[in-house]
């Protein structure tokens, strides 16, 4: 006898259970034990961190034993006037450096993905060359460099600032370039071709197809021209002028008598520029959301 299950209730009918999908490399967040390893990695990775900013606040010299909180380190740093003009230093220094890096960044990395020319090769090799070489290096081939042409260092402010500037923009307009020439690996050049097709000029198709698609790799890569020109301290040491000095610097020089709370409220203001720089490097990559016809 067979039964039809039809006539058999909804609830009474016998359902399979879904099969689990298979556990992929990647599954991390189904595994307690990989879960256990992301959490042990980010606290090692970021304890360091909101130790440093928690001790910012501590009313304790010796910034060893939390004694209470205060905020008069914060004034102190702030009514230092070596450390406002070393952070002011730094600050001018980024800005530019970021500006010019990433214009220059750009055009390389355009340069390099739509052209051919003999040594080509070599050209890329020596671009990332500032990347892979030890920053300690950099520093004193810039330093070679400047005593070589005869740089004058006794420049009235921001023109004393210049040198530093010149070795920020070779040492990181390579990443700009080389994470926006990433990015245009998946460009359709077909694009490009139709706007033209449409009566679109050169400049015109870069402007309205190719800079529009590069958007995210060009913030990305202005992101890390800035954080690299303002927390720089090794090619900054070997390139400053003995009346310039940088926010990395003064800290460096400070570390070196004591670990003091003015110490932590002045790395604590770096850290939280560098993390509203990325929270705005985020929200300007995300996209647009478009209105549906529907809504309102």
């Amino acid at each position: 006898m067979t039964v039809d299950t039809k006539d058999v209730p909804t609830g009474l009918r016998w359902r399979r259970a879904p099969r689990r999908a298979p556990l992929g490399p990647l599954d991390y967040t189904r595994r307690w034990w990989m879960r256990l390893l992301v959490a042990v990695t980010f606290l090692l990775l970021y304890a360091p961190i909101l130790t440093l900013v928690a001790f910012s606040f501590n009313d304790s010299r010796r910034n060893i034993v939390w004694r209470g909180f205060t905020l008069k380190y914060y004034e102190k740093a702030w009514n230092n006037d070596s450390l406002i003009d070393a952070f002011t230093n730094s600050l001018s220094i980024a800005v530019i450096n970021t500006a010019v890096a990433t214009v220059l960044g750009v055009l390389a990395a355009i340069f390099l993905w739509r052209f051919r020319f003999p040594g080509k090769a070599a050209y890329e090799g020596f671009m990332v060359l500032p990347i892979v070489i030890p920053e300690i290096c950099m520093g004193v081939a810039m330093m070679a460099f400047f005593a070589r042409v005869g740089w004058p260092t006794d420049l009235p402010w921001p023109f004393n600032l210049t040198s530093i500037t010149i070795a920020h923009i070779a040492f990181s307009f390579p990443f700009v370039a080389v994470i926006v020439r990433a990015r245009l690996v998946g460009f359709n050049r077909e694009l490009e071709d139709a706007a033209k097709d449409l009566g679109a000029s050169d400049w015109r198709a870069l402007k309205d197809i190719v800079l529009p698609y590069l958007k995210p790799g060009i913030v990305a890569g202005a992101l890390i021209a800035f954080t690299l020109s303002l927390d720089d301290f090794v090619i900054t040491f070997f390139t400053a002028g003995p009346d310039t000095i940088t926010l990395p610097v003064k800290i460096f020089s400070m570390v070196r008598f004591s670990v003091t709370p003015e110490v932590n409220a002045a790395s604590t203001v770096l850290i939280v520029i560098t993390v509203i720089a990325t929270a705005l490097a985020m929200r300007f990559q995300a996209p647009v959301r478009k209105l549906d016809s529907n809504e309102g």
